[in-house]
C-alpha cells in the first residue's frame, strides 16, 4: 500500500456503502423481473456508481482503486481458467462419446423415484473424495443432468442435488480449498473444523434427503415413458459408440483429482484423454475435436431431446460466465478497496450484543460479500478477519467461526448467478440464473440451522480466557494466498 495514495482520503461511512449496495439491488431487480436481460451491465453500472463515490466523495484516487480492483480480478483468475477449461472437457467428453454414453447406462439403471437421492448421494461422494465441488458437477453433474432429464425431471430439479450433494462433500472434505481456508481465518485446526461443521451438515443433510425422496416419489408415480426413452437409446447409439469402456475416461479425471493433481492440469488431462477416445471410439478426426474445444459439440440425431442435450461445451460457451465473474470482481474490488464492504459488516457488528446475534451478523456479512465481492474466498476471508477478535473477545472456540464462515459463505455461494461459484455452477450443469436456487436444499437449510444453534447455544464451543492466545492453526493445506 503506498502511503501517498492515501493522502486527504476522508473516512468510509455507512451512507457512502449503502447508496451502490441500493441502487445494485434496484437496478438488477427491474433489469431481471422486467426486461430479462443480463445482470452485466447493471453489475457494472453500480461499480462505477461506488468508484465515483471513492473519488469525488471520499476523495480516493483512481490509481489506488484500479489497484485493489485488479487486484481482485487477479484473485479469481484460476477460476475463470478452469471455466474455460471446463468449457472444452464437456465438448470433448461428447465428441468422445463419454457423455452419451454415462447418459445411455444411467436411464438404463436408475429409475425416477430413487433418482433425485441416489443424485445428491453419487455428488457427495464424488465431491468428499476428490474435495471439490467444480470437479464432480463437471464430471458427474453433466451425466445426472442429462440422465435427470431423460426421466422427465426438470433440469433445475437436479441442479439442485447435484449442487446440495457436492457442496456437502466439499465443505467435509480435507482436501477442499475452503476446508482449509475457514480454519486458517479463525485460528483452528482442521480436523477439529470438520468435526464442528458435522454438527450443522449432517441435519441439514438429513433434511434434504428426505426432502428429494419426496420430490422423487412424485415423479415415480407419473412413470416412465418407455417410448420416448427407447427413442433416446436408440438416438445415442445410431450417433455414437456407446461402450462401458468410455468410463475410462471420467474415472482417470477422477483419479487424478484424487491424487492432489491441481484443478487445471487434472481437468485438462481429462479432456485431452477424451480426445484420445474421440479418435479410437468414435472415428472423429483432429478438426472435430478441436471444433468441439472451442465452440463446442452440435448434435444433429434428429432427435429433439438428444439435439438439446448435447449442443453444448466449448471454450466459447464459456464466456458469459467469465465476464458476468469479471463485472462482479470490478464492483467487489472497488468496493472492498474504498471500506465499504468492512463498513457494512462493523455496523452489523456493532449491534450483535448476544452470541446469537454475533452468528447470525456473521453469516449475513458472509452471504452479502458472496454477493458483492463474487467470490467465496473473499467471503471466507473477509469476515473471517472482521469477526475473528469478536468471537475471541466473547470467549468463542475458533471453531464456531471456522464453521459459521462455511456454513454460510461456503454454502451459498453457488446460489448467486454471479458469484463465482453460481456461474460456474450455472455453465457446467447447463441451467438459467436461479431456477436452481428453490432446490438447493442443504446449501438454503445450513446456514439456518448455523443461526439456530447460535440462538439456542446447541454445538457453541467455548474457550477458557487463559487458553485463547495457545489456539494455532493446523493445516495439511498451505494457505499463502491473501497475506496469510
Amino acid at each position: 500500500m503506498r502511503e501517498n495514495s492515501l493522502e486527504g482520503v476522508k473516512e468510509t461511512k455507512f451512507i457512502h456503502a449503502v447508496i451502490p449496495l441500493t441502487f445494485l439491488v434496484c437496478i438488477l431487480t427491474y433489469t431481471i423481473r422486467y426486461t430479462q436481460a443480463s445482470p452485466h451491465i447493471p453489475i457494472i453500472i453500480s461499480g462505477m456508481l461506488a468508484v465515483f463515490i471513492a473519488m469525488f466523495v471520499l476523495k480516493y484516487k483512481w490509481s489506488y482503486l484500479l489497484e485493489g480492483i485488479l487486484n481482485t480480478i487477479k484473485s479469481s483468475m484460476e477460476a475463470v481458467i478452469i471455466l474455460l477449461v471446463i468449457g472444452m472437457l464437456v465438448g470433448s467428453w461428447i465428441v468422445s462419446g463419454v457423455v452419451p454414453t454415462m447418459i445411455f447406462y444411467g436411464l438404463k439403471i436408475i429409475s425416477p423415484g430413487i433418482f433425485l437421492p441416489a443424485a445428491l448421494i453419487l455428488s457427495l461422494i464424488v465431491a468428499l473424495t476428490t474435495g471439490n465441488s467444480w470437479s464432480t458437477a463437471a464430471t458427474i453433474g453433466i451425466a445426472l443432468m442429462g440422465i435427470g432429464s431423460g426421466l422427465g425431471i426438470p433440469a433445475e430439479i437436479t441442479a439442485g442435488a447435484i449442487i446440495s450433494g457436492a457442496y456437502m462433500g466439499d465443505k467435509l472434505s480435507p482436501l477442499s480449498d475452503t476446508t482449509n481456508l475457514a480454519p486458517a481465518m479463525a485460528g483452528s485446526d482442521i480436523f477439529e473444523h470438520i468435526r464442528a461443521m458435522l454438527a450443522t451438515t449432517i441435519p441439514s443433510f438429513i433434511i434434504t434427503i428426505v426432502l428429494f425422496i419426496f420430490i422423487g416419489r412424485r415423479y415415480s408415480d407419473l412413470g416412465v415413458d418407455t417410448q420416448s426413452l427407447n427413442e433416446i437409446f436408440n438416438s445415442l447409439s445410431q450417433n455414437f459408440t456407446i461402450t462401458p469402456l468410455l468410463f475410462i475416461v471420467p474415472l482417470i479425471t477422477i483419479i487424478l483429482v484424487v491424487k492432489k493433481v491441481p484443478a487445471i492440469p487434472g481437468l485438462f488431462c481429462g479432456t485431452l484423454i477424451g480426445g484420445v477416445a474421440a479418435v479410437i471410439f468414435q472415428g472423429a478426426s483432429v478438426k472435430d475435436f478441436i471444433t468441439a474445444l472451442q465452440i463446442g459439440y452440435v448434435s444433429n440425431s434428429g432427435n429433439q431431446f438428444v439435439d438439446e442435450l448435447l449442443t453444448r461445451g466449448g471454450m466459447n460457451s464459456m464466456m458469459w460466465t467469465v465476464t458476468l465473474i469479471i463485472c462482479a470482481l470490478f464492483l467487489g474490488g472497488a468496493m472492498e478497496r474504498a471500506k465499504m464492504l468492512s463498513t457494512v459488516a462493523n455496523k452489523v457488528l456493532s449491534i450483535a450484543k448476544s452470541t446469537g446475534s454475533l452468528i447470525l451478523a456473521t453469516v449475513f456479512t458472509s452471504i452479502a460479500t458472496n454477493i458483492l465481492a463474487a467470490e467465496q474466498y473473499l467471503s471466507i476471508v473477509i469476515t473471517g478477519r472482521i469477526y475473528k477478535d469478536a468471537y475471541a473477545s466473547r470467549n468463542l472456540h475458533p471453531t464456531t467461526l471456522s464453521r459459521v464462515l462455511e456454513d454460510a459463505g461456503t454454502m451459498t455461494s453457488p446460489l448467486i448467478p454471479w458469484n463465482s461459484c453460481g456461474a460456474y455452477m450455472m455453465a457446467a450443469l447447463g441451467i438459467a440464473p436461479w431456477i436452481y436456487v428453490p432446490y438447493c436444499f442443504l446449501n438454503l437449510i445450513n446456514p439456518i440451522i448455523s443461526i439456530i444453534y447460535g440462538y439456542t447455544g446447541f454445538s457453541i464451543r467455548y474457550l477458557d480466557a487463559s487458553k485463547v492466545k495457545k489456539v494455532r492453526f493446523k493445516s495439511i493445506f498451505a494457505i499463502n494466498i491473501f497475506g496469510k
